[in-house]
């Protein structure tokens, strides 16, 4: 495969990829994972200044009050024992409670309109009424809205006249965690409320009027309902800690001066009243409604409203970071495609930190989730078409190939089958049968290929022994070479050891011959040694891996004038092995074709061997 196709593929599979992993994530079906480890980075507890203190409805109060409602004179009694000393009162006080209808008792009303008035800090709660309604837009479009404000519920009409009111609604995203608020609403069936805004920024606006000090600007919200995320500060009971009950204040325990400047913020706190949420700060234990609330106040006083960012802008980066990582992991070694893939991650975490930081929030499970499905899935690929080029490497070269070259061709992979060559001085062997073609004229097919496979098979071992090349047959002949494609040591001396087991195995062959048909067989055999261009030669769907060149013409011609038994060198071959040899020059008495005068032919008599040969 070129490499032009090569790189059309790659880009073809990110592009794929990268499109492919969008669309997953477009369609939400990450957003309970992501949500989770979104979560679990952002939002961490932080220490906080005290100005925000939870009084609690909770067990320890009801059982000095009894059980709920209470009458409402007992929280004017709270309001008043707060702000008892007007120079050291709480700067609001935050009643977490619907007072949204007249009580059987004028009397009660009367004394939390009255105490709610003389301290003038006091914000109450409302409540709007959502149903499912059916609209109609500006361009005369249909279309439900699951959270339409049907009405809002206010306090009874003398308490919404001295007291602030703010709406205390909370909805959960659709994993059932509370992670965003709602600043306000607008209610169409009570237009004269205007915008309601949330009890907290009621509460934190009062707070900054009793400071002095200019609000922070609104958060930037999303939705119909405009929504923002919150950055919580304090997991449930941060604010409260066990150490405040309004029972505490009834009882005198708490003196009103703990109180001074801060917000006090009083709501239900225990699971019996229902009023508790998880959140996304803490997704195992509940919040109750007022901690909530607190959270909400002191996100106002942060000044910190991280948003999310544009999905349409993450998505094409997400499109970007996959399809730039596919075509990294493509034929990238595994440790170096490990290496980028951790640094993927590693980054992408700290970018989305510091983003955070920075106020925008960044789908967190997106990059690292689908990085390390390419990497996992480059790293299967990669080992799929190692497996099959090494198959092919194998089918190719695996039956004439000595294993050390063939763990050499390995290595190089796919570019062992490329179409090429390369030139290598090479030690070129040729062998035939002598006699073979008379005797085979009296013999049925069968047993003439039963003796051809056996001289095969013999030639084949003796050059596989010898760490040979067996290039190819051709009829009854044999050729092989040696030093490629892997340069070895003393290839011409392993040559000449080939031929010589190759003469000593066809004695016993032609032996048995001898006994079985009354005729023997001898093979002649040539050696040279010289430059030889080498590779894969043919076409990409026929190939051979061999040798061409004069070097190897030479050979074939002198295995060609070889009588039987008898080994025919070239003095390149004879200067190779010096006197590790015996050899008889035959001068000019055998002339080749193709070569001039004075091209010597020796023939190899004898050879030393070495003690592990």
């Amino acid at each position: 495969m070129n490499k032009k196709r090569k790189w059309i593929i790659k880009l073809i599979a990110a592009t794929l990829s990268a499109a492919l992993f969008c669309l997953i994530a477009s369609l939400g079906a990450l957003d309970y994972p992501d949500n989770v480890l979104a979560d679990a980075l952002y939002q961490h507890e932080t220490a906080t200044d005290g100005q925000i203190l939870v009084v609690g409805m909770d067990q320890k109060a009801l059982d000095v009050l009894g059980p709920m409602p209470w009458p409402r004179s007992e929280m004017a009694k709270v309001i008043e024992y707060l702000n008892s000393d007007p120079e050291k009162k709480p700067a609001v006080i935050g009643l977490d409670i619907l007072y949204d209808g007249d009580s059987e008792n004028p009397e009660d009303n009367a004394a939390l309109v009255k105490a709610c008035k003389e301290g003038g800090n006091v914000v109450v709660a409302g409540f709007a009424n959502l149903s499912s309604q059916m609209i109609v837009d500006e361009n005369g479009n249909f279309y439900i809205d699951p959270n339409y404000v049907q009405s809002f519920s206010q306090p009874f009409d003398a308490l919404k006249e001295v007291a602030s009111v703010g709406h205390i609604n909370a909805q959960e995203d659709t994993d059932a965690i509370l992670r965003h608020a709602i600043l306000g609403y607008y209610v169409p069936s009570q237009p004269e409320l205007g915008y309601v805004y949330s009890f907290p920024r009621v509460v934190y606006e009062k707070y900054c009027a009793a400071k002095g000090i200019e609000p922070n600007a609104m958060p930037k919200t999303s939705g119909n309902k405009d929504f923002y995320y919150v950055n919580f500060s304090k997991k449930g009971g941060g604010y409260h800690d066990g150490r405040l009950s309004v029972a505490d204040i009834v009882t005198g325990r708490v003196e009103p001066s703990f109180f001074a400047g801060k917000v006090v913020l009083i709501g239900p706190y225990t699971v019996g009243m229902g009023d508790y949420y998880f959140t996304s700060i803490d997704r195992a234990a509940p919040m109750y409604g007022v901690e909530w609330m607190a959270n909400l106040v002191d996100n106002f006083r942060e000044g910190f409203y991280p948003r999310e960012a544009s999905k349409t802008l993450q998505l094409i980066l997400l499109f970007i970071i996959c399809f730039g990582a596919l075509l990294f992991f493509y034929d990238r070694h595994i440790l170096k495609a490990l290496a980028a893939e951790v640094a993927s991650v590693a980054l992408w975490i700290v970018i989305c930190l510091i983003a955070y930081r920075c106020q925008i929030i960044l789908h967190v499970l997106w990059v690292p989730l689908f990085v390390t499905v390419l990497f996992i899935a480059s790293v299967a690929l990669n080992y799929i078409r190692a497996a099959r080029e090494k198959h092919r490497v194998q089918n190719t070269f695996g039956h004439y190939v000595d294993p050390s070259i063939m763990n050499t061709l390995l290595e190089q992979g796919p570019s062992a089958l490329e179409l090429g060559g390369k030139m290598y001085n090479i030690a070129v062997l040729f062998v035939d049968v002598r006699g073979f073609t008379t005797m085979s004229e009296n013999m049925d097919p069968p047993t003439v290929v039963e003796i051809v496979n056996r001289y095969l098979t013999l030639t084949t071992e003796c050059i596989i022994k010898n760490h040979g090349v067996l290039d190819k047959f051709v009829g009854d002949c044999t050729m092989a070479f040696w030093n490629a494609p892997i340069a070895q040591e003393d290839p011409v001396y392993l040559a000449c050891c080939a031929a010589m087991d190759m003469v000593e195995g066809s004695k016993a062959l032609g032996e048995e011959l001898q006994k079985r048909f009354g005729r023997s067989v001898s093979f002649g055999i040539g050696v040279n040694w010289g430059p030889a261009v080498v590779g894969n030669i043919g076409a990409p769907k026929r190939m051979d891996y061999t040798a061409i060149g004069d070097t190897v013409n030479t050979s074939a011609r002198l295995e060609a004038n070889a009588p039987g038994g008898q080994i025919l060198i070239s003095r390149a071959v004879a200067d190779q092995l010096g006197d590790r040899a015996e050899y008889t020059s035959l001068g000019s008495t055998i002339k080749l074709k193709g070569k001039a005068d004075g091209f010597e032919i020796l023939r190899l008599d004898s050879l030393k061997r070495k003690e592990n040969a």
